[in-house]
């Protein structure tokens, strides 16, 4: 029974180092950016631009009901001016280059930028920009309005965005704001209708994860 709740002085050590590193780490994003914030009425209001090295822009579709196949947009830009004391007069444009498409699949890529789906010769541009704040879903994610001009029709489309926090980048030592979001449309509003009778989802799922920098520092 002893032999149980005995601990050598040497296993001693070594647990006690293994708690102060957990502790350490689970404290770290705290020592790394001690101004970070995640009530949103306390960031900082104005205009911020995308940060390309953390952002990224997945779109997801059913497969003939086997799977989820994912891709994503490698080349886009954004900007975002904030107001955190009325959100509704915050707006956000994100300008997509559609040759920036990524399905990890070179030959089927290549077929989705022709004519046949992006045509991405002809309009090499896909652009969102909020139009309006539909509803305050909690105390950090909001539902806003906008419109997607894709191959040249424009349709409404909404995104529920997630504010994570902000504060000053230890590594940039630019104030950085964080949020994540999500959408939805259906894909044959905007011409892209291939294959929808065959199986193939028309409604397409956005899931965005993005960081930004204020414009004031960057400029």
């Amino acid at each position: 029974v002893i032999s149980m709740f005995y601990r050598s002085p040497k296993k001693v050590c070594q647990f006690g180092l293994v708690l102060a590193c957990a502790g350490f780490l689970a404290s770290c994003d705290r020592l790394l950016t001690p101004d970070f914030n995640t009530d949103v009425t306390e960031l900082r209001s104005g205009a911020y631009v995308l940060d390309p090295d953390h952002a990224t822009l997945l779109w997801k579709i059913n497969h003939l009901g086997f799977s989820t196949f994912i891709g994503r947009f490698n080349d886009f830009d954004a900007s975002l001016d904030f107001d955190p004391d009325n959100i509704a007069n915050s707006s956000l444009e994100v300008v997509i280059n559609t040759a920036g498409l990524d399905i990890n699949n070179e030959v089927f890529a290549e077929e989705l930028l022709g004519s046949n789906w992006f045509d991405a010769e002809t309009f090499p541009q896909a652009v969102y920009r909020s139009t309006s704040l539909v509803e305050t879903v909690d105390e950090d994610t909001f539902l806003f309005e906008g419109d997607l001009t894709l191959k040249g029709v424009t349709a409404p489309v909404q995104l529920e965005i997630n504010f994570h926090g902000g504060g000053r980048n230890f590594l940039t030592r630019s104030y950085t704001m964080g949020f994540s979001a999500t959408g939805k449309f259906m894909r044959s509003d905007f011409g892209l209708d291939r294959f929808t009778s065959f199986g193939v989802g028309d409604e397409i799922e956005l899931e965005i994860h993005v960081e930004f920098q204020e414009a004031s520092e960057e400029s």
